[in-house]
């Protein structure tokens, strides 16, 4: 008799946990999460200079930011700079839904999609943040948890690509507060 397909994914579960422990609660550093854990192309004083140089080059004159805004902005940056690239993206996702819900209300229920076609901004910044938006989905919006080869097999692809767009998010967060300044 075949196991249950419940009993398959815990068995995967089970093993997953004895696979990438060290048993102490920590992960093993030559398994797939301490390599998510360890890979960091970027030291965080890397990190923070790029959000200054960030700030230096998008930021001319002055932005008034709701606090939530600002509060998600702060917590989007500490991801970022202790490389939670997934984190960064997601914050920064949620970020730029809190400055458009804030600058160009619609309505309570307005989707992230409405709210950036919705938003009196550049065409190629609206571009931008429907690609973040695409990709905060990805990772959101996950159809079948269980297809994860593709995860098990290469991590450092989707770690490289969660930087890339760490990288990219950040930048697209400034661009969306910094849209509306004033000098």
């Amino acid at each position: 008799m075949g196991l249950s397909s419940s009993a398959k994914q815990w068995g995967q579960v089970s093993q997953f946990h004895k696979s990438y422990s060290l048993g102490n609660g920590r992960p093993d550093p030559h398994s797939f999460l301490g390599f998510l854990i360890s890979v960091n192309h970027m030291n965080a004083e890397e990190r923070w200079n790029h959000i200054v140089s960030l700030d230096d080059e998008l930021l001319k004159g002055g932005v008034i930011l709701s606090e939530w805004c600002s509060f998600i902005v702060r917590e989007s940056d500490l991801a970022f700079v202790h490389g939670a690239n997934l984190a960064s993206i997601l914050t920064a996702v949620s970020g730029i839904e809190t400055y458009l819900r804030s600058e160009y209300p619609q309505g309570e229920r307005s989707t992230l999609f409405e709210l950036i076609d919705g938003a009196s901004i550049a065409d190629d910044l609206k571009s931008d943040l429907h690609k973040l938006r695409k990709c905060r989905n990805k990772w959101v919006h996950v159809n079948d948890p269980w297809d994860d080869q593709k995860l098990l097999d290469s991590p450092e692809q989707s770690e490289r690509e969660l930087e890339e767009m760490a990288l990219f998010s950040a930048r697209a967060l400034r661009k969306t507060i910094y849209e509306n300044q004033w000098v």
